[in-house]
């Protein structure tokens, strides 16, 4: 039991190393918001597809593929019973009006890139969990990036209008494309040119540093004055890493699924509210400094309770 905690603490101190390096250069004066907003676009739109093609490719085999996709309800069941919870919890707990919609985002949507996959990543071994990293995300993304974002659209204060092509566009992001052609190329049966699979491997290995770069640098730019518990910011830490977690538990551990499937869902569900709910927050004139306010105490907060979950997971 020492051992495996050890284990987990390894894994967490291994990510909170490269958040320190972001935080420390962040207030050394190398990065400002527009570093800031640089990384998260190498991230998201360069290195993170790359990463997801050249992981689908190398680590998945048609008959893995098939069995595993159909693993996608659980993430998506999970959710939906949280967004549920999450609409009576926002009345008990007589959330802002102006909130409700942030509140009930961030209760059900995780940070399954910047935090999870390298947490994952860590715990577990490249090899072994990335397929089931990226079930979770392919789940998540869909769901932050329709009924996620209505939420916190709704709390804006500005007129909104639904646009399909925005919200597709949005869904269809790079890394979720990424994805996308590494199962068709799976399904297919098509083998890319050694050097190609090179160059994605090397591009998709900025992902993880870069993403904890990018964690730095937000944590540093949030006053600690701001970091308050307020009956909002406690829900919003219920959700994440007792609520979830505790609703996957019983989702996943009955099934004959995988343990490292299980474990995996299962972490990913306890990971932070979503880097790009403060951006979108700011798109639509929702309340942006609640949301980097709960993204960074998340993120905070995930390093303390990873380590508490990877030993009930395994007791």
């Amino acid at each position: 039991m020492l051992l495996l905690f050890a284990h987990s603490v390894a894994g967490v101190v291994e990510i909170l190393l490269m958040i320190a390096l972001g935080y420390l250069l962040t207030n050394l004066g190398w990065f400002d918001e527009k570093a800031s907003k640089l990384i998260a676009r190498l991230v998201t739109q360069v290195a993170l597809p790359a990463y997801m093609a050249y992981t689908i490719v190398d680590k998945f085999t048609f008959k893995r593929l098939v069995t595993t996709l159909p693993d996608l309800r659980f993430p998506v069941l999970s959710m939906m019973i949280l967004f549920v919870v999450s609409i009576v919890l926002a009345r008990v707990l007589h959330i802002k009006k102006t909130h409700v919609g942030l509140f009930e985002s961030m209760f059900f949507n995780s940070n399954t890139v910047f935090v999870g996959l390298p947490v994952n990543v860590a715990l577990f071994g490249e090899a072994k969990s990335l397929p089931y990293i990226l079930v979770y995300y392919m789940a998540n993304t869909t769901i932050f990036w329709t009924l996620g974002v209505y939420l916190i659209q709704r709390d804006g204060q500005g007129d909104y209008k639904f646009s399909l092509s925005q919200t597709l566009k949005k869904i269809f992001s790079p890394p979720l494309l990424g994805f996308m052609v590494g199962v068709v190329l799976v399904l297919l049966k098509i083998q890319l040119p050694q050097f190609i699979m090179a160059d994605l491997n090397y591009v998709g290995g900025l992902t993880v540093p870069l993403s904890m770069i990018f964690i730095g640098i937000a944590v540093a730019n949030v006053s600690l004055h701001d970091l308050t518990l307020t009956r909002a910011n406690l829900g919003i830490l219920f959700g994440r890493f007792i609520a979830a977690p505790a609703l996957m538990a019983l989702l996943v551990l009955p099934t004959g699924m995988p343990i490292m499937m299980k474990q995996v869902f299962i972490i990913q569900s306890a990971m932070p509210v979503m880097t790009n709910a403060p951006v979108v927050s700011k798109l639509y004139g929702a309340d942006s400094s609640f949301a980097a306010v709960m993204v960074t105490e998340t993120t905070l907060m995930s390093l303390l309770v990873i380590p508490i979950l990877m030993v009930l997971l395994n007791k």
